[in-house]
């Protein structure tokens, strides 16, 4: 296991590679992948970071791992056809019917974006909370304010 920053990863030998781009279909773009890091199950997403595929391990996946750089791990991996997709709250997807500079600010900032406020708000335990978060989101989809520790968007 190697770092870059404070994110530890492994390298994907190119055959493994090729194997998981040919069942996926593709190999661009980040894909959606399962398997085993010594012998415990996870599911991440690979990605490509400067030109090298690598497969980020984070804590829950391996515990302890920032501490466990240059250890040699177990690992299998294979592409995961199923559907990640998340559905927003209703109580989001109403807010932003109701705004509809928000809505085309939503459908136009990255996935990886929209899915990160989706979660956020699904995640939210209390009607109070949700409700003020997504007050919250609306206006960051709005450039008036941060959201999620990320800066003001300059809407278009």
């Amino acid at each position: 296991m190697e770092i870059i920053g404070i994110n530890p990863f492994v390298y994907i030998p190119d055959e493994v590679l090729d194997a998981v781009f040919k069942e996926a279909g593709r190999n661009k773009g980040p894909i959606p992948i399962n398997g085993t890091i010594n012998e415990k199950a996870y599911t991440q997403t690979l990605v490509r970071f400067k030109g090298a595929w690598r497969l980020y391990i984070n804590t829950i996946m391996l515990s302890d791992s920032p501490r466990r750089i240059g250890e040699y791990l177990d690992v299998t991996i294979k592409f995961d056809p199923l559907d990640r997709s998340v559905e927003p709250h209703p109580d989001f997807a109403l807010a932003l019917q109701k705004n509809k500079t928000a809505e085309k600010v939503f459908l136009q900032i990255p996935p990886f974006l929209r899915k990160e406020i989706i979660r956020y708000i699904n995640s939210l335990k209390t009607p109070e909370k949700r409700a003020e978060n997504i007050e919250k989101a609306i206006g960051f989809l709005l450039g008036k304010n941060k959201f999620i520790g990320r800066d003001k968007l300059n809407a278009k």
